[in-house]
Order: C-alpha cells, then sequence, then structure tokens
C-alpha cells in the first residue's frame, strides 16, 4: 500500500523523488490549482520541484507556499482543488513523504488516495500550450492574520516555544508575540537539522520544566516538525497528557460533542458527548465532517472545525495562550478527573 495513515512517509531516496514527480502528475490530472508547502528538511526543496513538475505537466496552476507547516497548506488549500504538503512530520530527518489535503483542510480519505494511487502508472501530460505554471504566495501571513483575528489574550503572559526547528519556525514565533505573548523561543529556526527528536513525547523534552519554572512562564508549547501537532507544560513546569489537553480545549471553549480516537481516556465522556475513532487524525477529522464540535488525540492533534478541517498545532498553541492569561493551567489541571492509562505499541 502506497499510502498510509498520514499519507507517503519512507526514506529519502531516489525512488521518493521519482514518486513525488508522479504523484504530482496524478494528483493534478483535472484541477486547475494546488497549493504545495514544505517542511525544513534538507530533502524537502528537492521534493517540491519534483511534485510540482508534474503538476505542471498535467496542466495545473501551482501556487508555492515555500517553507510552511502543514497546517498552513491546509489553510491556503480553501479556493482551490487541493494541496499537497511535502513532510515526514515527527518522522527522523533521514525520511520524507507527500500529504494530499482537501480543500477544506481534511486529508484525503481512503477512496481519494486510491484514486491517485491507480493513476500514477497513466499520462497525464498535456500539450505544450497548455502546460500549468508555478507562482510564489504568502500562506503564512493569511494564516497568522486568521488566528489573530481568533484569538485574544485577556493579559500579557510568557510563553516558552519549542519548534524544533521544524516549520512551526516561520510563523509560531510571531504569531505569539503578535498576539501579546512575551515568547522563550527554543529551536526555532530553519536549518533542517531537528535539534531533538521531532515527536513531541515528554521524554524528549527534559529542559522544558526548568526553563518554564526558571523564567515564570504561564505554558510551554512545543511543534513537531510540520506543527501539525502542538504538546504543552503547564505554568508549574508539569507536562500536559494529550488527554488532558483535549479536556482543556472543551471546557474553555464550551464545546459538548467532541470526537476522539479509542486509545483516549474516559475521562473526556466526564465533560463532553464523546465519539471515538481508529488512531489518527485523518479518521478523527473525516468523522468531524459529519458530527461534532472539536477533536483531537492525544499524539497532539488538535481539529477545530470553525477554523479548518486539518490539525492546526499553531492554533491550538495561540489558543493555549489565551487559556494561560484567563487561567492557571495547572489548578484547571489539578481539578480534571484521572483514569489510568497505559499506552504502547507492539510490532
Amino acid at each position: 500500500m502506497l499510502f498510509g495513515s498520514s499519507g507517503i512517509r519512507r526514506e529519502f531516496g531516489p525512488d521518493l523523488v521519482d514518486l513525488a514527480l508522479h504523484v504530482g502528475s496524478a494528483a493534478a490530472s483535472g484541477a486547475s490549482g494546488i497549493v504545495v508547502g514544505r517542511d525544513t528538511r534538507t530533502t524537502s526543496k528537492l521534493l517540491e520541484h519534483s511534485v510540482v513538475a508534474g503538476m505542471l505537466s498535467a496542466g495545473a496552476t501551482v501556487r508555492t507556499c515555500g517553507i510552511a507547516p502543514t497546517p498552513t497548506v491546509a489553510y491556503a488549500a480553501r479556493g482551490v482543488d487541493a494541496g499537497c504538503m511535502i513532510t515526514a512530520s515527527h518522522n527522523p530527518e533521514s525520511y520524507n513523504g507527500l500529504k494530499l489535503l482537501n480543500p477544506d483542510g481534511s486529508a484525503f480519505n481512503p477512496g481519494q488516495q486510491a484514486v491517485i494511487e491507480g493513476a500514477l502508472t497513466k499520462s497525464h501530460w498535456v500539450d505544450w500550450r497548455e502546460q500549468g505554471c508555478a507562482y510564489p504566495i504568502d500562506a503564512v501571513t493569511v494564516h497568522r492574520e486568521a488566528i489573530l483575528d481568533e484569538v485574544n489574550l485577556d493579559r500579557p503572559v510568557t510563553a516558552v516555544l519549542d519548534c524544533g526547528n521544524g516549520a512551526g519556525s516561520v510563523i509560531t514565533p510571531d504569531l505569539l508575540a503578535e498576539a501579546g505573548a512575551t515568547v522563550i523561543g527554543l529551536n526555532c529556526n530553519v536549518s533542517g537539522r531537528f535539534a531533538r527528536p521531532s515527536e513531541p513525547l515528554e521524554t524528549n523534552l527534559p529542559y522544558i520544566p526548568d526553563i518554564v519554572r526558571k523564567r515564570d512562564a504561564a505554558c510551554a508549547v512545543i511543534h513537531d516538525g510540520d506543527a501539525d501537532r502542538m504538546m504543552a507544560f503547564d505554568d508549574r513546569g508539569r507536562y500536559i497528557d494529550g488527554d488532558h489537553l483535549l479536556m482543556l480545549f472543551a471546557q474553555y471553549l464550551d464545546l459538548k460533542r467532541v470526537v476522539t480516537t479509542v486509545d483516549a481516556s474516559m475521562a473526556i465522556e466526564e465533560v463532553a458527548e464523546v465519539r471515538r475513532t481508529p488512531v489518527g487524525d485523518t479518521f478523527v477529522s473525516e468523522e468531524l465532517l459529519s458530527w461534532g464540535d472539536f477533536g483531537g488525540e492525544a499524539s497532539g492533534s488538535w481539529i477545530f472545525p470553525g477554523h479548518s478541517y486539518c490539525p492546526d498545532g499553531i492554533y491550538a498553541a495561540a489558543l493555549l495562550c489565551e487559556i494561560a492569561s484567563e487561567w492557571s493551567i495547572a489548578d484547571e489541571l489539578d481539578g480534571m478527573p484521572r483514569y489510568p492509562l497505559l499506552r504502547e505499541s507492539y510490532r
């Protein structure tokens, strides 16, 4: 199977470059407009050139976002036929991949993926008179301003921000500062080398609690490689598990219908009506298309349907700062129910 639950991901090599060309061509067949963005990996620009070449050969008009997070590219896909993000998300730098997005921000579903896979061996080449064109757009500014329109800090707060040298580096520091936060930025450059393992697990972030306490920060927000995820620490420097972040967002926004995955704690059922899906944000997003006010999974994917059906770690980071400007997050967490839960992977 070519597509996994998060698109195409694999070790970078010549076969992936060739595959990007053919996926671009297949995705552009019958499409008039597509947006393309990439994460900070050293291999992403090469893959961008390959996928854009495939799209142009099929006659599409391509809007290029440059380095941009997945939720930024998803937001830019509104008004065109599709989006394509070049990323392997939280996988190591040696990996890369492609994620195809619908105009509403949701990822291509299995049926759409099957159509692309079935079209890879077909020619979508158009006559030289019909070859497409590409031009750059400022997707980051549009996304940042859209979030600023929705998020309001009650008072200035200090926030620690660790982008892991991922794509969130181009938007989240400026966004939080413009929203009114004093930002203590860590690993917020686009070198293409991750400063830590990209997945925002507590074990990958042992230095954060001390920084939060020393700087008297209201919270710390952490991104993965493409900033579709956001995990956090409270004002006492404690890592907030994903189940409690899910509850925190639902309670603060007073959202009563929540979609989450089968591995989420039963605690969320004490504050909202819940529907569960298989593990994977694409399943959560698909369920939200027909039911629910908010969705997420404990790994750090948060979906706000009024904003986008793409998990948006950037929106979540700004919202957490808003919450921190009104509440002590630590005090809120202390009042939440806790259910014993063990998550382990088996192969």
